[in-house]
Protein backbone atom coordinates (compact mmCIF):
# COMPACT_ATOMS: atom_id res chain seq x y z
CA UNK A 1 0.00 0.00 0.00
CA UNK A 2 2.81 2.39 0.81
CA UNK A 3 5.01 1.51 -2.55
CA UNK A 4 1.33 1.90 -4.27
CA UNK A 5 0.66 5.08 -2.70
CA UNK A 6 4.12 6.97 -3.28
CA UNK A 7 3.95 5.99 -6.90
CA UNK A 8 0.73 7.92 -7.29
CA UNK A 9 2.02 11.02 -5.40
CA UNK A 10 5.68 10.92 -6.96
CA UNK A 11 4.07 10.56 -10.69
CA UNK A 12 1.00 12.16 -10.37
CA UNK A 13 -0.74 9.23 -11.74
CA UNK A 14 -4.24 10.88 -10.20
CA UNK A 15 -6.03 14.17 -9.47
CA UNK A 16 -7.80 15.15 -6.35
CA UNK A 17 -11.63 14.44 -6.70
CA UNK A 18 -11.11 11.92 -10.12
CA UNK A 19 -13.51 9.17 -10.75
CA UNK A 20 -11.10 6.17 -11.80
CA UNK A 21 -12.06 3.15 -14.07
CA UNK A 22 -10.34 -0.21 -12.67
CA UNK A 23 -9.58 -2.86 -15.31
CA UNK A 24 -10.72 -5.98 -13.38
CA UNK A 25 -10.55 -9.60 -14.50
CA UNK A 26 -11.07 -11.10 -11.00
CA UNK A 27 -7.34 -12.15 -10.93
CA UNK A 28 -4.96 -11.17 -8.38
CA UNK A 29 -3.22 -8.69 -9.96
CA UNK A 30 -6.38 -6.65 -10.79
CA UNK A 31 -7.79 -7.25 -7.71
CA UNK A 32 -5.55 -6.40 -5.48
CA UNK A 33 -5.65 -3.09 -7.37
CA UNK A 34 -8.86 -2.84 -7.04
CA UNK A 35 -8.78 -3.29 -3.43
CA UNK A 36 -5.82 -0.63 -2.68
CA UNK A 37 -7.14 1.97 -4.44
CA UNK A 38 -10.64 1.30 -3.01
CA UNK A 39 -8.84 1.97 0.64
CA UNK A 40 -7.41 5.21 -0.68
CA UNK A 41 -11.00 6.45 -1.60
CA UNK A 42 -11.18 8.80 1.46
CA UNK A 43 -7.18 9.62 1.53
CA UNK A 44 -7.39 10.79 -2.22
CA UNK A 45 -10.73 12.03 -2.09
CA UNK A 46 -11.71 9.51 -5.41
CA UNK A 47 -14.42 7.46 -6.72
CA UNK A 48 -13.58 4.07 -8.64
CA UNK A 49 -15.86 2.38 -10.68
CA UNK A 50 -14.58 -1.40 -11.67
CA UNK A 51 -14.89 -2.77 -15.64
CA UNK A 52 -14.96 -6.41 -15.78
CA UNK A 53 -15.26 -8.41 -19.47
CA UNK A 54 -16.19 -11.50 -20.00
CA UNK A 55 -14.59 -12.57 -23.27
CA UNK A 56 -16.64 -15.89 -23.24
CA UNK A 57 -13.19 -18.28 -24.04
CA UNK A 58 -13.88 -20.75 -21.18
CA UNK A 59 -18.07 -20.86 -21.15
CA UNK A 60 -19.21 -21.03 -17.44
CA UNK A 61 -15.84 -20.91 -15.77
CA UNK A 62 -15.46 -17.18 -17.22
CA UNK A 63 -18.87 -16.48 -16.38
CA UNK A 64 -18.24 -17.59 -12.85
CA UNK A 65 -15.53 -14.87 -13.10
CA UNK A 66 -17.49 -12.29 -13.73
CA UNK A 67 -20.42 -13.10 -11.03
CA UNK A 68 -17.54 -13.49 -8.78
CA UNK A 69 -16.49 -9.63 -9.71
CA UNK A 70 -19.41 -8.31 -9.47
CA UNK A 71 -20.41 -10.25 -5.84
CA UNK A 72 -16.74 -8.56 -4.84
CA UNK A 73 -18.15 -5.24 -5.88
CA UNK A 74 -21.47 -5.30 -4.10
CA UNK A 75 -20.04 -6.48 -0.91
CA UNK A 76 -17.52 -3.13 -1.20
CA UNK A 77 -19.81 -0.76 -2.41
CA UNK A 78 -18.13 -0.75 -5.16
CA UNK A 79 -19.67 0.61 -8.95
CA UNK A 80 -19.42 -1.78 -11.39
CA UNK A 81 -19.52 -2.87 -15.53
CA UNK A 82 -19.58 -5.85 -16.38
CA UNK A 83 -19.62 -6.76 -20.25
CA UNK A 84 -19.54 -10.30 -21.96
CA UNK A 85 -18.43 -10.41 -25.61
CA UNK A 86 -18.21 -13.50 -28.20
CA UNK A 87 -14.16 -12.63 -28.82
CA UNK A 88 -13.61 -15.73 -31.10
CA UNK A 89 -16.57 -14.58 -33.21
CA UNK A 90 -15.48 -11.16 -33.50
CA UNK A 91 -11.67 -12.97 -34.28
CA UNK A 92 -13.22 -14.72 -37.05
CA UNK A 93 -15.37 -11.90 -38.56
CA UNK A 94 -12.37 -9.11 -38.15
CA UNK A 95 -9.48 -12.26 -39.30
CA UNK A 96 -7.38 -11.37 -36.39
CA UNK A 97 -5.75 -13.67 -33.73
CA UNK A 98 -8.16 -14.46 -30.53
CA UNK A 99 -5.17 -12.73 -28.52
CA UNK A 100 -5.19 -9.83 -30.72
CA UNK A 101 -9.27 -9.37 -30.65
CA UNK A 102 -9.30 -9.71 -27.12
CA UNK A 103 -7.13 -6.61 -26.29
CA UNK A 104 -9.27 -4.89 -28.85
CA UNK A 105 -12.64 -5.50 -27.61
CA UNK A 106 -11.54 -5.02 -23.90
CA UNK A 107 -10.23 -1.52 -24.66
CA UNK A 108 -12.92 -0.62 -26.54
CA UNK A 109 -15.08 -1.86 -23.61
CA UNK A 110 -13.14 0.27 -21.37
CA UNK A 111 -13.37 3.37 -23.61
CA UNK A 112 -16.99 2.67 -23.13
CA UNK A 113 -16.64 2.93 -19.44
CA UNK A 114 -14.64 6.22 -19.57
CA UNK A 115 -17.01 7.86 -21.58
CA UNK A 116 -20.24 6.74 -19.33
CA UNK A 117 -18.39 7.89 -15.97
CA UNK A 118 -17.27 10.66 -17.67
CA UNK A 119 -13.36 9.08 -16.34
CA UNK A 120 -9.89 10.44 -17.25
CA UNK A 121 -8.37 7.80 -15.40
CA UNK A 122 -7.94 3.61 -16.47
CA UNK A 123 -5.95 2.15 -13.34
CA UNK A 124 -4.53 -1.29 -15.11
CA UNK A 125 -3.03 -3.65 -12.95
CA UNK A 126 0.18 -4.60 -14.48
CA UNK A 127 2.89 -5.12 -12.31
CA UNK A 128 6.98 -5.26 -11.84
CA UNK A 129 7.50 -8.90 -13.29
CA UNK A 130 4.87 -8.13 -16.18
CA UNK A 131 7.33 -5.69 -16.79
CA UNK A 132 10.69 -7.42 -17.06
CA UNK A 133 8.75 -10.04 -18.95
CA UNK A 134 7.61 -7.17 -21.76
CA UNK A 135 10.96 -5.56 -21.95
CA UNK A 136 12.62 -8.98 -23.03
CA UNK A 137 9.77 -10.06 -24.99
CA UNK A 138 10.31 -6.31 -27.21
CA UNK A 139 13.92 -7.18 -26.92
CA UNK A 140 13.67 -10.21 -28.69
CA UNK A 141 11.29 -9.86 -31.01
CA UNK A 142 13.46 -6.66 -32.66
CA UNK A 143 11.02 -3.50 -31.04
CA UNK A 144 12.18 0.20 -31.55
CA UNK A 145 11.91 3.59 -30.01
CA UNK A 146 10.45 3.91 -26.81
CA UNK A 147 8.43 0.40 -27.15
CA UNK A 148 11.88 -1.09 -25.67
CA UNK A 149 11.45 0.84 -22.21
CA UNK A 150 8.05 -1.36 -21.96
CA UNK A 151 5.09 -0.46 -20.30
CA UNK A 152 4.65 3.50 -19.05
CA UNK A 153 3.38 4.04 -15.70
CA UNK A 154 1.39 6.75 -17.65
CA UNK A 155 0.33 7.21 -20.99
CA UNK A 156 -2.38 8.40 -22.89
CA UNK A 157 -5.61 6.56 -23.52
CA UNK A 158 -8.64 7.57 -25.44
CA UNK A 159 -9.42 11.07 -23.93
CA UNK A 160 -7.68 10.37 -20.69
CA UNK A 161 -4.69 8.26 -19.12
CA UNK A 162 -4.20 4.63 -18.46
CA UNK A 163 -1.85 4.34 -15.13
CA UNK A 164 -0.51 1.35 -13.90
CA UNK A 165 0.26 1.66 -9.76
CA UNK A 166 1.58 -1.78 -9.32
CA UNK A 167 4.62 -1.61 -11.71
CA UNK A 168 7.27 -1.57 -8.67
CA UNK A 169 5.69 -4.47 -7.03
CA UNK A 170 6.31 -7.95 -7.81
CA UNK A 171 3.41 -11.06 -8.32
CA UNK A 172 4.84 -12.58 -5.31
CA UNK A 173 3.90 -9.05 -2.74
CA UNK A 174 0.54 -9.19 -4.63
CA UNK A 175 -0.25 -12.38 -3.94
CA UNK A 176 0.93 -12.13 -0.38
CA UNK A 177 -1.50 -8.62 -0.26
CA UNK A 178 -4.27 -10.76 -1.43
CA UNK A 179 -3.81 -13.44 1.25
CA UNK A 180 -3.62 -11.41 4.22
CA UNK A 181 -6.57 -9.35 3.31
CA UNK A 182 -8.22 -12.36 2.48
CA UNK A 183 -9.64 -11.23 -1.64
CA UNK A 184 -9.93 -15.02 -2.88
CA UNK A 185 -8.71 -13.59 -6.43
CA UNK A 186 -9.94 -16.62 -9.05
CA UNK A 187 -6.64 -17.93 -11.28
CA UNK A 188 -6.83 -18.15 -15.09
CA UNK A 189 -5.80 -21.87 -16.56
CA UNK A 190 -4.88 -20.13 -19.85
CA UNK A 191 -2.02 -18.16 -17.91
CA UNK A 192 -0.09 -21.43 -17.24
CA UNK A 193 -0.19 -22.54 -21.13
CA UNK A 194 3.48 -22.36 -22.93
CA UNK A 195 1.35 -21.50 -26.03
CA UNK A 196 1.79 -17.58 -25.32
CA UNK A 197 5.22 -16.21 -25.56
CA UNK A 198 4.43 -14.38 -22.68
CA UNK A 199 3.55 -17.58 -20.23
CA UNK A 200 7.06 -19.22 -21.46
CA UNK A 201 9.17 -16.08 -20.50
CA UNK A 202 7.07 -16.29 -17.20
CA UNK A 203 8.16 -19.93 -16.43
CA UNK A 204 11.36 -20.35 -17.79
CA UNK A 205 12.85 -16.76 -18.13
CA UNK A 206 11.42 -14.86 -15.05
CA UNK A 207 12.73 -17.55 -12.33
CA UNK A 208 15.88 -17.42 -13.85
CA UNK A 209 16.81 -14.17 -13.88
CA UNK A 210 15.55 -13.62 -10.23
CA UNK A 211 17.71 -16.47 -9.03
CA UNK A 212 20.29 -14.28 -10.09
CA UNK A 213 18.93 -11.47 -8.83
CA UNK A 214 15.86 -11.21 -6.49
CA UNK A 215 14.92 -7.51 -7.23
CA UNK A 216 15.13 -7.57 -11.00
CA UNK A 217 12.03 -5.86 -11.26
CA UNK A 218 13.20 -3.16 -9.46
CA UNK A 219 16.24 -3.04 -12.15
CA UNK A 220 14.06 -3.11 -15.15
CA UNK A 221 11.77 -0.81 -13.47
CA UNK A 222 14.98 1.91 -13.17
CA UNK A 223 16.23 0.75 -17.00
CA UNK A 224 12.40 1.81 -17.60
CA UNK A 225 12.61 5.06 -16.14
CA UNK A 226 16.24 6.03 -17.77
CA UNK A 227 15.61 4.76 -20.96
CA UNK A 228 12.12 6.72 -21.49
CA UNK A 229 13.83 10.03 -20.30
CA UNK A 230 16.35 9.42 -22.53
CA UNK A 231 14.14 8.40 -25.74
CA UNK A 232 12.37 11.49 -24.79
CA UNK A 233 15.28 13.98 -25.41
CA UNK A 234 16.59 12.05 -28.18
CA UNK A 235 13.04 12.02 -30.02
CA UNK A 236 13.01 15.85 -29.22
CA UNK A 237 16.51 16.60 -31.33
CA UNK A 238 15.55 14.30 -34.18
CA UNK A 239 12.40 16.71 -34.71
CA UNK A 240 14.30 19.14 -35.05
CA UNK A 241 16.79 17.89 -37.16
CA UNK A 242 14.52 15.91 -39.79
CA UNK A 243 12.82 19.82 -40.57
CA UNK A 244 15.76 20.12 -42.15
CA UNK A 245 15.92 16.67 -43.98
CA UNK A 246 12.61 16.36 -45.33
CA UNK A 247 12.03 17.66 -48.84
CA UNK A 248 8.20 16.87 -49.16
CA UNK A 249 5.63 15.23 -46.98
CA UNK A 250 2.14 14.75 -48.29
CA UNK A 251 -0.78 12.34 -46.28
CA UNK A 252 0.75 8.60 -47.97
CA UNK A 253 3.73 10.03 -48.56
CA UNK A 254 7.22 11.45 -47.38
CA UNK A 255 10.65 12.65 -49.52
CA UNK A 256 13.94 12.77 -48.00
CA UNK A 257 17.34 14.22 -48.55
CA UNK A 258 19.73 11.28 -48.24
CA UNK A 259 23.21 13.39 -48.22
CA UNK A 260 21.43 15.79 -45.23
CA UNK A 261 19.98 12.28 -43.63
CA UNK A 262 23.31 10.61 -43.56
CA UNK A 263 24.97 13.48 -42.09
CA UNK A 264 22.30 13.03 -39.02
CA UNK A 265 24.42 11.01 -36.23
CA UNK A 266 23.35 7.06 -36.54
CA UNK A 267 20.63 7.40 -33.42
CA UNK A 268 19.16 10.01 -34.69
CA UNK A 269 18.80 8.41 -38.05
CA UNK A 270 16.76 5.16 -36.69
CA UNK A 271 14.35 7.65 -35.08
CA UNK A 272 14.12 9.63 -38.05
CA UNK A 273 12.97 6.42 -39.86
CA UNK A 274 10.92 5.59 -37.11
CA UNK A 275 9.10 9.02 -37.34
CA UNK A 276 8.32 8.83 -40.76
CA UNK A 277 7.16 4.96 -40.30
CA UNK A 278 5.12 6.53 -37.43
CA UNK A 279 3.47 9.44 -39.56
CA UNK A 280 2.86 7.29 -42.73
CA UNK A 281 1.14 4.36 -40.75
CA UNK A 282 -1.72 4.37 -39.20
CA UNK A 283 -1.03 1.12 -37.31
CA UNK A 284 2.74 0.37 -37.11
CA UNK A 285 2.44 -3.18 -38.26
CA UNK A 286 3.38 -6.19 -35.90
CA UNK A 287 5.81 -7.46 -37.98
CA UNK A 288 7.87 -4.37 -38.47
CA UNK A 289 11.29 -4.30 -36.39
CA UNK A 290 14.41 -2.91 -36.17
CA UNK A 291 15.27 -4.96 -39.28
CA UNK A 292 13.58 -3.12 -41.70
CA UNK A 293 15.64 -0.13 -40.02
CA UNK A 294 18.55 -1.42 -40.39
CA UNK A 295 18.00 -2.58 -43.99
CA UNK A 296 16.64 0.70 -45.14
CA UNK A 297 20.00 2.56 -43.64
CA UNK A 298 22.03 0.10 -45.56
CA UNK A 299 20.07 0.80 -48.83
CA UNK A 300 20.78 4.45 -48.13
CA UNK A 301 24.74 4.12 -47.24
CA UNK A 302 25.23 2.17 -50.25
CA UNK A 303 26.93 3.25 -53.27
CA UNK A 304 24.37 2.19 -55.36
CA UNK A 305 22.36 5.60 -56.60
CA UNK A 306 18.91 3.15 -56.47
CA UNK A 307 17.19 0.72 -55.31
CA UNK A 308 13.80 0.05 -53.30
CA UNK A 309 12.44 -2.08 -50.47
CA UNK A 310 8.89 -3.11 -49.70
CA UNK A 311 8.05 -2.67 -46.05
CA UNK A 312 5.00 -4.37 -44.48
CA UNK A 313 1.78 -2.95 -45.24
CA UNK A 314 2.41 -2.02 -49.13
CA UNK A 315 4.70 0.53 -47.96
CA UNK A 316 7.24 1.23 -50.85
CA UNK A 317 10.65 2.47 -49.90
CA UNK A 318 12.18 3.93 -53.46
CA UNK A 319 15.88 5.50 -52.93
CA UNK A 320 17.13 7.28 -56.45
CA UNK A 321 20.10 9.02 -56.19
CA UNK A 322 20.44 11.71 -53.25
CA UNK A 323 16.08 11.53 -52.53
CA UNK A 324 14.46 8.54 -51.03
CA UNK A 325 11.15 8.28 -50.95
CA UNK A 326 7.90 6.21 -48.58
CA UNK A 327 5.14 6.16 -50.55
CA UNK A 328 1.52 4.27 -50.29
CA UNK A 329 1.07 5.50 -53.62
CA UNK A 330 2.60 3.79 -56.28
CA UNK A 331 2.26 6.18 -58.98
CA UNK A 332 4.69 5.63 -60.75
CA UNK A 333 3.21 2.54 -62.38
CA UNK A 334 0.31 4.96 -63.79
CA UNK A 335 0.16 6.04 -67.76
CA UNK A 336 -1.36 8.96 -69.09
CA UNK A 337 -1.57 10.51 -72.32
CA UNK A 338 -3.84 14.09 -73.01
CA UNK A 339 -4.07 15.90 -76.32
CA UNK A 340 -3.15 19.47 -75.92
CA UNK A 341 -5.45 22.12 -77.36
CA UNK A 342 -3.82 25.19 -78.56
CA UNK A 343 -3.88 27.71 -77.10
CA UNK A 344 -4.66 25.91 -73.53
CA UNK A 345 -2.95 24.58 -70.75
CA UNK A 346 -3.11 21.07 -68.66
CA UNK A 347 -2.73 19.83 -65.01
CA UNK A 348 -0.42 16.64 -65.26
CA UNK A 349 -1.10 13.92 -62.74
CA UNK A 350 3.09 14.45 -61.29
CA UNK A 351 1.69 18.21 -60.15
CA UNK A 352 3.35 19.69 -63.86
CA UNK A 353 1.38 22.05 -65.52
CA UNK A 354 2.05 22.55 -69.30
CA UNK A 355 0.47 25.81 -70.55
CA UNK A 356 0.61 26.66 -74.55
CA UNK A 357 -0.39 29.85 -76.21
CA UNK A 358 -0.17 31.27 -79.72
CA UNK A 359 1.56 34.83 -80.62
CA UNK A 360 2.99 37.47 -83.28
CA UNK A 361 5.47 39.14 -81.18
CA UNK A 362 9.03 38.26 -82.01
CA UNK A 363 10.70 36.25 -79.33
CA UNK A 364 13.76 36.72 -78.08
CA UNK A 365 16.47 33.82 -78.11
CA UNK A 366 14.58 30.98 -75.76
CA UNK A 367 17.07 30.09 -73.19
CA UNK A 368 16.32 27.14 -70.40
CA UNK A 369 14.76 24.20 -70.96
CA UNK A 370 11.41 25.03 -69.21
CA UNK A 371 10.27 26.98 -72.32
CA UNK A 372 10.02 25.20 -75.57
CA UNK A 373 9.12 27.17 -78.81
CA UNK A 374 7.57 26.69 -82.82
CA UNK A 375 6.34 28.27 -85.58
CA UNK A 376 2.46 27.60 -85.80
CA UNK A 377 2.77 26.53 -89.29
CA UNK A 378 5.83 24.08 -88.61
CA UNK A 379 3.77 22.18 -85.58
CA UNK A 380 1.82 18.65 -86.79
CA UNK A 381 -1.35 18.61 -84.57
CA UNK A 382 -2.52 16.92 -82.02
CA UNK A 383 -0.18 18.10 -80.05
CA UNK A 384 0.07 15.19 -77.23
CA UNK A 385 1.29 14.90 -73.72
CA UNK A 386 2.00 11.82 -72.34
CA UNK A 387 4.06 9.73 -69.72
CA UNK A 388 7.14 7.48 -70.60
CA UNK A 389 7.22 4.13 -72.97
CA UNK A 390 9.22 1.86 -73.29
CA UNK A 391 12.21 2.66 -76.19
CA UNK A 392 11.39 6.64 -76.46
CA UNK A 393 13.78 8.03 -78.11
CA UNK A 394 14.42 11.97 -79.64
CA UNK A 395 16.60 13.79 -81.89
CA UNK A 396 18.43 16.35 -79.50
CA UNK A 397 19.16 19.64 -80.42
CA UNK A 398 22.97 19.96 -81.18
CA UNK A 399 23.58 16.44 -81.32
CA UNK A 400 23.76 13.82 -84.19
CA UNK A 401 21.67 11.02 -84.18
CA UNK A 402 18.98 9.99 -81.63
CA UNK A 403 19.21 9.63 -77.61
CA UNK A 404 17.15 7.56 -75.24
CA UNK A 405 14.86 9.15 -72.81
CA UNK A 406 16.08 6.58 -70.38
CA UNK A 407 19.49 7.67 -70.44
CA UNK A 408 18.38 11.46 -70.35
CA UNK A 409 16.79 10.66 -66.94
CA UNK A 410 19.98 8.92 -65.70
CA UNK A 411 22.24 11.77 -67.18
CA UNK A 412 19.97 14.57 -65.68
CA UNK A 413 19.87 12.42 -62.09
CA UNK A 414 15.82 12.44 -62.06
CA UNK A 415 14.52 10.54 -59.31
CA UNK A 416 13.27 6.77 -60.45
CA UNK A 417 9.86 7.57 -58.58
CA UNK A 418 9.40 10.27 -60.99
CA UNK A 419 10.49 8.92 -64.17
CA UNK A 420 6.79 7.19 -65.29
CA UNK A 421 5.34 10.48 -64.34
CA UNK A 422 7.50 12.89 -66.33
CA UNK A 423 5.70 14.24 -69.43
CA UNK A 424 6.60 13.51 -72.94
CA UNK A 425 5.73 15.90 -75.14
CA UNK A 426 5.17 14.80 -79.31
CA UNK A 427 3.61 15.69 -82.18
CA UNK A 428 0.95 14.54 -84.08
CA UNK A 429 3.71 12.61 -86.43
CA UNK A 430 4.68 10.93 -82.77
CA UNK A 431 8.08 12.74 -82.83
CA UNK A 432 9.01 13.44 -79.44
CA UNK A 433 9.52 16.92 -79.26
CA UNK A 434 10.30 18.22 -75.95
CA UNK A 435 11.31 16.63 -72.05
CA UNK A 436 9.92 19.63 -69.84
CA UNK A 437 12.49 20.59 -67.94
CA UNK A 438 14.97 18.81 -69.14
CA UNK A 439 15.68 18.89 -73.01
CA UNK A 440 14.50 20.00 -76.27
CA UNK A 441 14.72 18.51 -79.61
CA UNK A 442 16.05 19.86 -83.05
CA UNK A 443 12.11 20.84 -83.96
CA UNK A 444 12.25 24.03 -81.78
CA UNK A 445 12.72 27.05 -84.08
CA UNK A 446 14.82 29.85 -82.90
CA UNK A 447 15.18 33.31 -83.92
CA UNK A 448 11.50 33.79 -85.71
CA UNK A 449 11.18 36.93 -86.37
CA UNK A 450 7.30 37.20 -87.92
CA UNK A 451 3.82 34.58 -88.21
CA UNK A 452 2.37 32.71 -85.66
CA UNK A 453 4.64 30.70 -83.28
CA UNK A 454 3.19 28.24 -80.59
CA UNK A 455 4.79 28.61 -76.85
CA UNK A 456 4.94 25.43 -74.56
CA UNK A 457 5.89 26.64 -71.13
CA UNK A 458 6.46 24.46 -67.90
CA UNK A 459 5.48 25.18 -64.67
CA UNK A 460 6.03 23.44 -61.56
Amino acid sequence: MRDVYTLIKKKKLLEEGSTVVVGVSGGPDSLALLHMLYRLQEKMNIKIVAAHIDHMFRGDESKNEMDFVIRFCQEHNIVSEAKQVDVSSYAIKNKKSTQVAARECRYQFYQEILDKHESKFLALGHHGDDQVETILMRLVRGSTGDSLAGMKVKRPFHNGVIIRPLLTLTKEQILLYCEENKLNPRFDPSNEKTDYTRNRFRKYVLPFLKKENPQVHEKFHQFSETFIEDETYLQVLTQQQMNKVVKRQELSAVEIDIKRFLNLPLPLQRRGIQLILNYLYVNIPSSLSSIHIESLQALLSQDHPSGSLDYPGGLKVIKSYNTCLFTFEHSELETYRFELEIPSSIALPNGFVISCKVTRDAPKHIKGNNTFIMSYEAVTKPLIIRSREQGDKMKLKGMNGRKKVKDIFIDEKIPLHSRHSWPIVEDGNGNILWVPGLKKSIYEDEGIHKGEFVILQLMV
